[in-house]
C-alpha cells in the first residue's frame, strides 16, 4: 500500500526575522521623528535631507555593532558554559548522571528508562555535553556567522526602514508638506511589515499588520512629541 510522504514545513528563520524586526522598525521611527521635529522648526527639506541621511547612516552603524555585539557575547556564554559542563561530567560525573535522571523524569520517563539513557550518555561524553546543554540550560550552540550576519541583516534593515519616511522629502520641496506624505508612507510602511512578519512568522497576518502599526506608531507619535519639545 503505497505511503503518503510527510512533509514537515516548520519556520527556523526566527533569529533573522528578529534582526529584520529590530532594524527596520527602528529604522522607520527614528529618522520619522528626527525629520519631524525639524520640519516643525525649519521649511527646508535639504536640512531635513542631510540631518536625517547623517542619523540613518549612525542609527544604522550603532544598530549594527550592538547586534555583532550581542550575538558575540551569546557565543561567549555558549562557550563558556559547555567548559563548565565538560569539566563537571569529569569531577561531579554521579551528580551530573542524577541531573540527566531529572531531566528526563521530569518529560515522563519512568525510573528504569531514565536509568537505562542516562548510562548510556555517561558513556559519550559529546553528546552527554550536548544534552546538558540543550535540556539542562536551554542553550543551542550558536552559529559561527551569527555576529556577522546579525549586524549586517540590522544595519540593513536599519537603511532600508530609514529611507523609508525620508523619502518624501527628497520628492516635495516644502518640508512642512513632506511631512504629511511622510506620516502616511511610514504608516504605511509599518502595516506592510508588520503583515508580511505575520506571514512568515505564523501568525495572523492581520493582527500582526495592526499591531505593528499601532505600536510602530505610537513609539514615532511619542519620539516626534519629543523631538517637537526639544525643538
Amino acid at each position: 500500500m503505497p505511503q503518503t510522504l510527510h512533509i514537515e514545513r516548520h519556520f527556523t528563520a526566527g533569529a533573522t526575522v528578529r534582526d529584520i524586526v529590530i532594524g527596520m522598525s527602528d529604522g522607520l521611527t527614528v529618522p520619522f521623528a528626527l525629520a519631524a521635529g525639524l520640519s516643525g522648526a525649519v521649511d527646508s527639506t535639504r536640512i531635513v535631507i542631510t540631518a536625517g541621511l547623517a542619523e540613518i547612516a549612525a542609527g544604522s552603524i550603532a544598530m549594527g555593532l550592538g547586534g555583532y555585539l550581542a550575538a558575540r557575547s551569546d557565543a561567549e556564554h555558549y562557550a563558556s558554559e559547555r567548559r563548565r559542563e565538560e569539566q563537571e561530567i569529569v569531577e561531579k560525573r554521579v551528580a551530573e548522571i542524577e541531573e540527566v535522571r531529572e531531566v528526563l523524569r521530569s518529560y515522563g520517563l519512568g525510573e528504569v528508562e531514565s536509568d537505562r539513557t542516562a548510562l548510556a550518555l555517561s558513556e559519550r561524553p559529546a553528546a552527554w555535553v550536548d544534552f546538558m546543554m540543550r535540556f539542562e540550560l536551554g542553550l543551542e550552540a550558536p552559529d559561527p556567522k551569527r555576529a556577522l550576519t546579525s549586524a549586517l541583516t540590522i544595519a540593513g534593515s536599519y537603511i532600508v526602514g530609514g529611507f523609508i519616511p525620508l523619502s518624501p522629502y527628497m520628492l516635495l520641496a516644502h518640508a512642512r508638506q513632506a511631512l504629511y506624505i511622510s506620516v502616511l508612507v511610514t504608516l504605511l510602511a509599518l502595516f506592510f511589515f508588520g503583515f508580511v512578519k505575520g506571514h512568515f512568522t505564523g501568525a495572523n497576518v492581520l493582527r500582526s499588520a495592526v499591531q505593528t502599526t499601532l505600536i510602530g506608531g505610537v513609539a514615532a507619535a511619542a519620539a516626534f512629541g519629543i523631538a517637537r519639545l526639544i525643538g
